[in-house]
């Protein structure tokens, strides 16, 4: 099986509205699933799985050219998570494509599971990078697309940033190495949710204006609202018909999306969940999608 991509979804209002539905849908088994997961540690970057997960189910359910039961087939795309503990929501978007099965998801961070807490290529099927530390997904996006170009595979490479992994000096060399040879077979998507370890990011180190910065090193630049699955899918469009240089797709998220509970969570970055607040969440993910 290979997932739909946008490009076979025939043309019109309705159509489009089918599949903005059917990912939206996805996404709310994502966020679901990465909340079952987070119960089982109790504990964990829930908020941003929570946020980043309308992202994941357009680039798993929409975008990605790959077979579920072949992890490793050669005209696959690959989608490099740079940021490691952003594991959670992979995981959740990776059984929502039926890449893991569901029930392995309550192995999550476990003694022998493939499922670390932290992305691991070497554990994990379907996960293409060890992430984690932070600054080297972009770099070795890079070197996949030269690769691919110089077989003749015209699979595309996707990679995950942090706003916060901008700070790292490494992604801009290769933001820039990336221009410098065309490569329009890799689009990064950046997660701006304005929060990092050390705090917010506004205060860690100054990255704005960040679409300007990007079409500065080269790059097809959009910026969306990337908790609008609508305008997500217009973005990824947007960036799979252009030519001519790699493009990026900026994503300003909410840490918790979809549970108020979370959402206003003081100290969201790695965030503790008391045991009678996981059904609470729950019950309020549902009623969101009621709405």
């Amino acid at each position: 099986m290979t997932s739909l991509t946008a490009a076979q979804v025939p043309a019109g209002t309705d159509r489009r509205s089918e599949r903005v539905e059917r990912i939206r849908q996805a996404a709310y088994r994502i966020r679901r699933n990465a909340l079952d997961m987070g119960e089982v540690q109790g504990q964990g970057y829930i908020g941003q799985a929570l946020g980043v997960a309308d992202v994941l189910a357009v680039v798993y359910t929409d975008q990605l050219r790959y077979r579920p039961d072949d992890p490793d087939w050669p005209d696959r795309d690959r989608f490099l998570l740079s940021i490691g503990h952003y594991a959670i929501a992979a995981y959740a978007a990776m059984a929502e494509a039926g890449i893991i099965p569901i029930e392995e998801l309550e192995t999550y961070g476990s003694d022998g599971s493939r499922l670390p807490m932290s992305a691991m290529a070497s554990y994990t099927p379907g996960m293409e990078i060890s992430g984690g530390s932070l600054g080297h997904g972009l770099g070795v996006a890079t070197g996949m697309a030269l690769g691919l170009r110089h077989l003749g595979n015209p699979a595309r490479v996707f990679n995950l940033l942090s706003d916060g992994e901008l700070d790292e000096g490494s992604t801009w060399e290769a933001a820039m190495s990336c221009a410098h040879h065309g490569l329009d077979n890799v689009t990064a998507i950046v997660d701006v949710n304005a929060l990092q370890a050390d705090g917010p990011t506004v205060g860690v180190l100054r990255t704005e204006p960040l679409t300007e910065k990007w079409r500065a090193f080269g790059w097809h630049a959009v910026r969306v609202d990337g908790n609008d699955v609508a305008a997500l899918v217009a973005a990824f469009d947007e960036v799979r018909e252009h030519r001519g240089s790699p493009s990026v797709v900026i994503c300003d998220t909410r840490i918790g999306s979809g549970v108020p509970l979370l959402e206003s969570r003081e100290k969201a970055h790695f965030m503790r969940v008391d045991e009678n607040e996981w059904q609470i969440a729950r019950d309020q993910l549902e009623e969101g999608l009621a709405r």
